[in-house]
């Protein structure tokens, strides 16, 4: 079997036109929320009195929330539409921004949780979208919206520093530019309002799916395992690679733009990645060339020479850029269809999600226990190696079973 995509003619027209611009711009949304908070973490801690832990749990509540709201996304979807639950996600995530940025304690974790819940649909609906609405071209597409989710990701991360210090704004305003583009993620996703499908109608096309034999396949867990466990490593990175860069002799603006640089040097790579992934008969190859990219960067964390750290962000960053993209191409490579993509979505990014949740702040309990960096980047290369033998796995040239027993 080769699991690639089958090539079908696809007519341009306006309404194609707009769908592509919605997708990126919603997934323009899909990271800043989150990214734009590790350059400002210290100042964070310092304003608002916390512990590195605590602080470290400001990145790990978006990842809560994709745990939780990714097993529910699917059925918004299927009662409302995918169009319309994107659209009240990013509601959603313009309110959790604003609430963020109030500077209150109970304001930032309450509007860090909505902003998370809002990210969250987009984030497991969209490979659905992709694979519904591009069944011809879902490696290009999917290239398309990682690389303008990491392009914003890397963007959010590099001027977070400059608008919060020197055009004077403070971190809570720093955060709250982010909204901008939400707004126009809204107004630009709003004709898709109109032109969606009916769900009734979508799930009539598809196959009769038995949820209960997603859970039980093993191709299934090789894939959320995967998309788990380099989450865990890119939301670690976000959250602590200036700190950890701080600690081997950079400034703080300089390593606020090597977490940026680090984004996007992965950029071709997120980019090429699907594309890649959509012709090849199977992605094992792909996951363990990461895979050895990535330990190789990691290993660079442990040296104070600064050519040795800008080598590790330049090999972390396009690492972290190849698995991001892999991960969401196997939703698609691995499913016959939009709702099956959709449901292994959920599974993926829910029990993903929650594996990953808890990188941020054990980096952070760690560091504040032990007060070095060393256990973290340990763990951080554990995870490699397991990653490149789960790759493995998740990239055999299979589908996810779901058909039902008898």
């Amino acid at each position: 079997m080769k699991n690639r995509s089958i090539t079908t003619p696809q007519t341009i027209t306006g309404k194609k036109v707009l769908l592509v611009l919605g997708i990126i711009f919603v997934a323009f949304n899909l990271r800043p929320a989150i990214t734009s908070v590790g350059p400002l973490i210290g100042l964070i801690r310092e304003d608002l009195g916390i512990s590195n832990g605590v602080a470290g749990f400001i990145t790990t509540l978006p990842l809560i929330a994709f745990a939780l709201l990714s097993l529910l996304a699917p059925g918004f979807a299927r009662r409302w539409g995918s169009e319309r639950a994107v659209f009240l996600g990013l509601l959603i995530l313009i309110i959790g921004i604003t609430a963020r940025s109030t500077g209150a304690i109970t304001g930032v974790f309450l509007g860090t949780a909505l902003a998370g819940i809002g990210i969250a649909v987009g984030n497991v609906l969209l490979p659905g979208i992709v694979k519904q609405k591009f069944p011809g071209k879902v490696g290009l597409m999917t290239s398309v919206y990682t690389t303008s989710m990491s392009i914003f990701a890397a963007l959010a991360s590099g001027l977070s520093i400059p608008l919060a210090q020197r055009l004077h704004w403070g971190w809570k305003n720093s955060l709250a530019f982010w909204a901008f583009f939400t707004v126009l993620a809204i107004l630009i996703w709003i004709p898709q309002l109109r032109n969606q499908n009916k769900p009734a109608s979508i799930q009539a096309s598809q196959p009769e799916a038995d949820t209960g034999a997603l859970w039980r396949s093993p191709l299934a867990w090789q894939v959320t395992l995967f998309m788990g466990l380099q989450s865990f490593l890119f939301y670690c990175t976000v959250a602590w690679l200036p700190e950890i860069l701080q600690n081997r002799g950079m400034n703080e603006g300089e390593a606020g733009w090597m977490l940026s640089i680090m984004q996007l040097i992965g950029l071709p790579v997120t980019f090429l990645t699907p594309v890649l992934a959509d012709r090849l008969a199977n992605q094992k190859g792909i996951a363990v060339l990461i895979g050895v990219i990535q330990f190789l960067g990691t290993l660079g964390l442990f040296f104070h020479s600064f050519a040795i750290l800008v080598a590790s962000v330049v090999m972390i960053g396009i690492s972290l850029g190849g698995y991001i993209s892999l991960a969401l191409s196997l939703l698609g490579l691995r499913t016959r269809n939009a709702i099956q993509a959709a449901r292994l979505s959920g599974m993926a990014q829910s029990v993903g999600y929650a594996f990953a949740a808890v990188g941020p702040s054990l980096m952070g309990f760690l560091f504040d226990h032990l007060h070095t960096w060393i256990p973290s980047l340990v763990i951080w290369l554990i995870i490699t190696i397991c990653l490149i033998f789960i790759g493995i796995g998740a990239g055999r040239d299979e589908y996810v079973s779901f058909e039902k027993k008898a």
